[in-house]
């Protein structure tokens, strides 16, 4: 068994290795072994520029290359500041409309799966993610939810939630759809 003072000593050896390389040597040094999934996530442009920041994040962390934004993009410096330099790993995909993303995904084979409370919503629990095309995970403004012309066509989920609450912030919402997508991928 460590001592006290031994286990200290390497937490403390290990911090500062680690802070020896800067945040993005530690990313770019990571990107060599990172394995990237048929997954794309696409969203409205948001009140607050932080929770596209925070997609971006996740999307760094799960392997998802692009982010498709329908509607205005945020400045790079405020997406960089706010997502801790992940930006730099992700392409922003900008669609001026709901019906010309729509269009890239039928190009582009690719099915949208909105987190959407809805009628036609499923639950996420159920849900199966198919990867005979790709897949891009949809989620709403903040106050108006994902477009209806966008709902009408993609498979909607939403998520169980047994607490009081109703709804989750829209980017913790694609976030948690991201890592049931991602798990689901990476047990096949």
């Amino acid at each position: 068994m460590l001592s006290e003072t031994n286990f200290d000593n390497i937490v403390q050896n290990n911090f500062l290795e680690h802070r020896k390389k800067t945040r993005k040597q530690r990313y770019r040094e990571k990107l060599k072994s990172a394995h990237f999934l048929p997954i794309s996530i696409g969203c409205v442009n948001f009140m607050h520029d932080g929770n596209l920041a925070f997609l971006i994040r996740s999307a760094a962390c799960f392997g998802v290359k692009d982010i498709h934004v329908v509607g205005s993009v945020p400045a790079r410096a405020e997406l960089r500041r706010l997502s801790g330099s992940t930006c730099d790993f992700i392409n922003l995909i900008q669609h001026k409309t709901p019906r010309s993303f729509i269009e890239w995904a039928k190009e582009n084979n690719t099915k949208i799966v909105a987190a959407e409370l809805c009628e036609k919503s499923s639950k996420l629990r159920n849900y199966k993610f198919d990867y005979k095309q790709n897949v891009c995970i949809f989620t709403g403004h903040e106050t108006s939810g994902v477009p209806g012309e966008i709902v009408h066509v993609a498979d909607c989920v939403e998520i169980d939630m047994p607490g009081p609450g109703f709804c989750l912030n829209t980017a913790q919402a694609a976030n948690i759809v991201l890592y049931e997508a991602s798990k689901q991928f990476l047990e096949r």
